[in-house]
């Protein structure tokens, strides 16, 4: 150990720089904030990076993302004809082959429904060998099939009581299937342009704006026929005036009574239909302008985040005092978990109308930016905070000397 000791007295062995780095830089004369200055400067880097991959590179993924996932979805399946089960996959036919040879084209016992004509099963072709194989364009599947039948039930004529039935006999017959239906269709990304995962800060900004507008507007709509309504009702009271209170219906005459009741009927059941529709209208939209503000905000937050995970993941090699990925990686995660759940509460309470977004949005870098300001100053005073000789140190204290001296 003292062959490794330099003429400033710095300890430069492996071991010390390998579990020992701060200790060795801070002995050298550097100071925490120096010895983070670079790695100060790379989380900025990446933090600016972030928001604009947020901002500008991920709207476009996921509106290329959501269009190819659409067509997926309304995808045929694979063409795969499986032996002795009825396929029906192209359209117009069902087919069924009773084995496959080991080449997976030659099959034996083929049987084909042609509905082609929307007739029903009015067609069937037997065979007792064939062979498929696609074209060169994968455009057809060519089915060619020897020593066959044919049986085709044909439409009835005019005054005859039985159809004909026509059957012939071949020794090959080739099939085209068109599988056009089978290749991926593209469709149009503009269909999904309007969506808040697929719009920048600017574009988010508008279409919040326009979704308040008619919020607003449905609001007014709502009042203003109410203000209607309840004017037409006094109206209705005030000439109504010399009339008891008291079964108020028998003041009219008999033949009118089951009119009014009747449209007093209808009139609440208007009213009763305008007003769930508006407040189902305001509850939607209520709902999609949060998710644009979650959207707006989010693109903030996730940036910032990186900042935060730094200020507190930076300190604790220093103050763990240990080198390595062991202790410093379980509480990084620890914090990270913590961060992660604390977001996903905030998100759904904002989502859901509890709170404000932006109260939602930024509650978890609220709760952990004092305790990564705080990590960064126990650092930087050399504290002992995650060092558990520490903690013995300071349980030996409280402890009455005559309690331990019993012990």
């Amino acid at each position: 150990m003292d062959s490794d000791l330099q003429a400033d007295g710095v300890c430069r062995c492996d071991a010390c720089a390998e579990h020992y780095e701060l200790v060795a830089c801070k002995s050298a004369g550097m100071s925490v904030q120096r010895i983070m200055q670079p790695l100060v400067y790379l989380t900025i880097g990446i933090c600016i990076g972030a928001f604009y991959f947020s901002d500008n590179v991920l709207p476009a993924a996921n509106l290329r993302m959501s269009a190819l996932l659409y067509d997926v979805r309304n995808q045929k399946p694979a063409l795969y004809i499986k032996p002795g089960v009825f396929y029906n996959g192209i359209e117009g036919y069902v087919i069924k082959v009773g084995r496959k040879d080991k080449d997976n084209q030659t099959i034996h016992n083929v049987m084909i429904y042609d509905h082609t004509e929307n007739r029903g099963n009015t067609k069937l072709i037997l065979a007792d060998k064939g062979s498929m194989v696609m074209s060169d364009d994968d455009r057809y599947l060519i089915l060619t099939l020897f020593n066959g039948k044919s049986y085709e039930e044909r439409r009835k004529p005019k005054g005859a009581d039985t159809k004909p039935l026509m059957r012939t006999e071949f020794q090959k017959e080739i099939i085209r299937f068109d599988l056009s239906a089978f290749k991926l269709t593209r469709t149009n990304e503009k269909l999904f342009k309007d969506n808040y995962q697929m719009l920048n800060l600017k574009q988010l900004s508008i279409s919040s704006d326009s979704i308040e507008k008619k919020i607003t507007d449905s609001r007014l709509f709502y009042q203003k026929y109410n203000r209607k309504y309840y004017e037409a009702q006094k109206t209705v009271s005030d000439s109504s005036t010399g009339f008891t209170n008291e079964n108020f219906i028998l003041n009219f005459p008999l033949e009118r009574q089951g009119a009014i009741l009747t449209g007093a009927l209808n009139s609440a059941r208007t009213s009763k239909n305008i007003a769930s529709d508006a407040a189902n209208d305001i509850s939607v939209r209520l709902k999609s302008l949060y998710k644009h503000r979650i959207e707006w905000n989010r693109k903030f937050t996730l940036s910032f985040a990186i900042f935060i995970l730094f200020l507190i993941g930076a300190p604790l090699g220093s103050i763990i005092r240990k080198g390595g990925l062991g202790m410093p990686l379980v509480i990084s995660v620890i914090f990270f978990l913590t961060y992660h759940v604390i977001s996903i509460t905030g998100e759904k309470m904002a989502r859901e109308g509890v709170v404000d977004v932006y109260k939602g949005m930024w509650l978890s870098s609220v709760v952990l930016l004092p305790l990564g300001v705080f990590l960064m100053y126990k650092a930087t005073t050399d504290s002992a905070l995650f060092d558990k000789d520490a903690y013995t140190r300071i349980i030996n204290r409280l402890i009455p000397k005559k309690f331990s001296k019993k012990r």
